[in-house]
């Protein structure tokens, strides 16, 4: 075959989600980009569920856009209905979630790639990944060839193959060898990647059916509406533009027939039949999972959710499966409102390719293969949000490697970014890993709200921010300043009026003159019913009041996790040398220079994260490396 050449500086591989902010990120850097997609249709294509966000994912989604990504400003573009999630507890916890209209979501994002300088879409399948030696086990990375034969020579890729990476799609006996939504699946980069060294694993996941809305009977479910007032996503988004009608979602749940019809079926599920290889995800598990692993449940949510404003399909959120459609139809026609379900779409059940643990560095870049940087689902994670947050930071380091510049590395005191990707460089995850809450140990710190003030500056210095936005966040972080402080010293007495406006709001009298700040402390009270006896306030931007009263309100509680951070950062200082040879340090238990020699640790504070590394370890090898550099 006659090879035909092209240059460009990075070829991205996968227009998922996370191939699109990388591809983006790149562009928007100067750097003349390739995206390279099995179907130009697919482009940031939502094959499971039709929403962005959620508990914990609404925070990647925020930081994401503080950092220059694009996701938040597309969702805020197309969503159908938004919902700000655990408003009855604390701003940590806080999670903002839109439902998307799918198609548009595809298709605006497509229009913003297809128009950015830099950047071209490219419909073709990669199979071979290029590369040179360097020195002993170390390569670097040339270019890419497609299937056709074209060869694209390159200073940098990106791996974002999402769920393609020699797929098969499960229903039943029946096996497909397609990607998701019967696309094409990507069948020949994995021995290109073995040929390079690089493990990979099997991990799997599923999606639930889809339903015609016209065979639903929705007066026996829950309405699930919007909210009233419409958060945006992005801190670019004006509110006032995005305040719109919107769609209903619907709640209903699985009964004891439902469960039934499962339990008597399950040697023709797949997953338990032992036809399904890999791994799926403990924290979305299909509806067989859930059957047999919480056998005592009587029955389990089903929202019912529209994909998107023109079409009549019905996504059926909580039911994933990969029961045969024989199955699914009886199991789904148990369940109130859908007894006359028509399926328009069956759900399966999705395997495929993805990276074994301890091969990627912090900056999202092979340890072993300069150059080769990799992101979203091929990490082993589940999830767009974490798929697009995963491509900002690789696209960004991808560009930075080849400027020469410090990479963005964002740690696990500054955003859910950095605790996801410090989990899936330092643990060996064996189920597709997902976001949470609880994953974040400073959380209160982390919010949603305030993603804009603790990375807005990152995404400024790596070139994806403009100056007005970056002044914009300078004048903000003012305003909250200057307003904080009035209110620590702006006092009230103890006279009859304040006593009376105490008592209105069921708040213990004074007995001495106290500040607005001591007031605001009050659970009972707000900044907002504050008003009325705040003779000085000032007109000011909502997001700027919001984080004053967070601030004041939780000041006890935020200082202490600032100690706590502090502590952290010392052991995140403490570097450990690339070059360190485990097998000389004494005293190491096997089991901890095992996992240590896998994982390749950059910081005593990483080496502490890793399973199977105790304190002990932890002091033995700060002993050593004291040792190591007092006789340099």
């Amino acid at each position: 075959m006659t090879e035909f050449r092209e240059k460009t500086d990075v070829c991205v591989i996968g227009a998922g989600h996370a191939g699109c902010e990388a591809a983006l990120a790149c562009a928007r850097l100067g750097l003349e980009t390739l995206i390279f997609t099995v179907s130009v249709d697919s482009i940031a294509l939502m094959p499971c569920n039709p929403n962005v966000g959620g508990s914990s994912k609404g925070h990647l989604v925020r930081e994401l856009d503080a950092l220059g990504g694009e996701m938040g400003k597309n969702i805020d573009k197309t969503f159908i209905q938004s919902k700000m999630l655990n408003v009855s507890k604390g701003p940590a916890v806080h999670s903002l979630r839109a439902q998307a209209d799918k198609a548009e979501y595809s298709r605006a994002m497509r229009k913003v790639l297809e128009n950015q300088d830099h950047l071209i879409i490219k419909q073709a399948e990669i199979c071979d990944i290029l590369w040179e030696k360097i020195s002993g086990e170390e390569k670097k990375v040339t270019g890419v060839r497609t299937f056709t034969g074209m060869v694209y020579e390159c200073k940098a890729v990106v791996l974002c193959t999402g769920t393609y990476l020699g797929a098969r799609c499960l229903c039943g006996e029946s096996i497909t060898y397609t990607g998701p939504n019967g696309l094409q699946a990507a069948t020949h980069l994995t021995d290109s990647l073995k040929a390079m060294g690089i493990a990979l694993r099997r991990f799997k996941t599923g999606t639930p059916a889809r339903m015609d809305k016209r065979s639903i009977d929705f007066s026996k479910m829950e309405e699930q509406c919007g909210d009233e007032t419409i958060v945006p996503f992005s801190f670019s988004t004006d509110p006032e533009t995005i305040q719109k009608e919107q769609v209903s979602c619907w709640l209903t749940y699985t009964n004891e027939n439902t469960h039934e019809i499962i339990r008597q079926n399950l040697d023709r599920s797949p997953i338990y039949a032992g036809i399904i290889e890999g791994t799926g995800p403990r924290y979305c598990p299909s509806i067989e999972d859930k059957v047999v692993k919480f056998a005592e449940k009587e029955r389990h949510q089903v929202f019912i959710e529209p994909e998107g404003l023109h079409t009549n399909e019905m996504y059926v959120g909580g039911m994933s499966s990969s029961l045969p459609e024989d199955v699914q139809l009886a199991m789904y026609r148990t369940v109130p409102g859908l007894e006359k379900c028509r399926i328009v779409r069956n759900a399966y059940a999705i395997e495929y390719d993805c990276i074994g643990s301890g091969q990627l560095d912090g900056t999202l870049e092979f340890r072993t293969v300069k150059g080769l940087f990799s992101a979203g689902q091929f990490n082993g994670s589940s999830g767009y949000e974490e798929a697009a947050c995963q491509g900002l930071v690789a696209g960004i380091n991808a560009a930075m490697s080849i400027f020469g510049k410090e990479p963005l590395v964002i740690d696990r005191s500054e955003g859910y970014i950095g605790v996801l990707i410090d989990d899936l460089v330092t643990k060996d995850n064996r189920e597709p890993y997902r976001m949470m809450t609880s994953r974040a140990e400073y959380r209160l710190l982390l919010r949603q709200d305030n993603a804009d003030l603790r990375l807005r500056k990152k995404g400024y210095e790596a070139g994806l921010v403009s100056e007005k936005e970056y002044r914009d966040l300078l004048e903000k972080e003012k305003m909250i300043r200057e307003e904080t402080e009035r209110f620590k010293n702006t006092y009230v007495g103890a006279g009859k009026e304040i006593q009376s406006f105490l008592e209105h709001y069921g708040s213990s009298s004074l007995k001495t003159a106290a500040s607005l700040a001591e007031l605001l402390c009050r659970p009972e009270l707000s900044y907002e019913i504050l008003g009325a006896i705040d003779k000085n306030r000032k007109e000011l931007p909502k997001d700027v009041l919001e984080q004053v009263e967070i601030e004041i309100k939780y000041e006890g509680y935020i200082q202490r996790q600032k100690r706590q951070v502090e502590q952290y950062k010392k052991m995140e200082k403490k570097g450990i040398p690339r070059s360190i040879d485990y097998d000389e340090v004494p005293s190491l238990r096997l089991e901890a220079r095992q996992n240590l020699k896998h994982f390749r640790p950059a910081s005593i504070g990483q080496a502490s994260r890793i399973s199977g590394v105790s304190p002990a370890d932890i002091s033995v090898l700060l002993v050593y490396l004291e040792k190591c550099r007092k006789t340099e």
